[in-house]
């Protein structure tokens, strides 16, 4: 997403376009970052994250492998750190699996893609216990960065033992620009995942999650604009 302006030429006309200084006017938006196209002077606020509404980037946990992955292709180790920006806690029959109590949190990567990963079972049990000190020290994870570790674990059954993951939360403080980027994109845009909107959740906790009055869980992605807008009321400043 961007919205352009039109940056203030110096009065000195001799010196080439290319050379003078560009005024960037100060984004309304945390979000938001200025870049100049030396060409033509004109200055682009541009959205630091990419998000195409409904259909973040899918961040899965290999509760089996104890290992992080995109899209079940691209390793990601057994690990994350992440500043969340929405979340939810909870109970619904989605993809396939029955009716479970799952956490679904949402962050941008470090690339800037916002990102949605799934938990369910005694990793979302962990997730309440950082959720709890934080509360009472007025704090929510979206002031915090929350690392997320598989954790090894093994049962024993009939004689025979099996191994299994389950997340591990701990957090240390956030920078304030930080937090303050993507609360203002998770109040501009609506944070959502539409594989896993049914309509029908019992929802414990919920911060920042967002769906659209008209979301249809089936809607298909081609079906999506390209791009993402700001809205209307977002409304840049002239260079001084």
């Amino acid at each position: 997403m961007s919205t352009k302006v039109k940056a203030q030429r110096s009065p000195l006309a001799e010196a080439p376009a290319a050379t003078l200084p560009a005024t960037i006017p100060t984004p309304q938006r945390a979000y938001l970052i200025g870049k100049v196209d030396e060409a033509s002077g004109e200055v682009a606020q541009v959205s630091r994250f990419r998000y195409l509404p409904g259909h973040p980037r899918q961040v899965r946990f290999d509760a089996k492998a104890g290992q992080f992955n995109i899209g079940g292709t691209v390793p990601l180790g057994n690990s994350l750190r992440f500043i969340p920006l929405a979340w939810r806690i909870f109970q619904d029959d989605i993809l396939n699996m029955g009716r479970k109590l799952w956490a679904e949190l949402f962050f941008a990567d470090d690339k800037g893609a916002i990102c949605a990963v799934l938990f369910h079972g005694y990793s979302v049990e962990n997730l309440y216990r950082l959720i709890e000190p934080l509360f009472y020290d007025d704090l929510t994870l979206a002031d915090v960065v929350v690392k997320v570790t598989a954790e090894k674990k093994q049962t024993t059954k009939e004689g025979k033992t099996a191994t299994y993951y389950i997340a591990q939360f701990s957090y240390e403080p956030a920078p304030a620009e930080e937090v303050a980027a993507r609360r203002d994109y998770a109040r501009d845009l609506p944070i959502w995942r539409a594989e896993t909107y049914t309509g029908a959740a019992d929802i414990r906790i919920q911060h920042a999650y967002t769906v659209p009055e008209d979301g249809d869980p089936h809607t298909p992605a081609a079906e999506l604009p390209a791009a993402v807008e700001l809205p209307a009321a977002v409304e840049l400043p002239q260079a001084a």
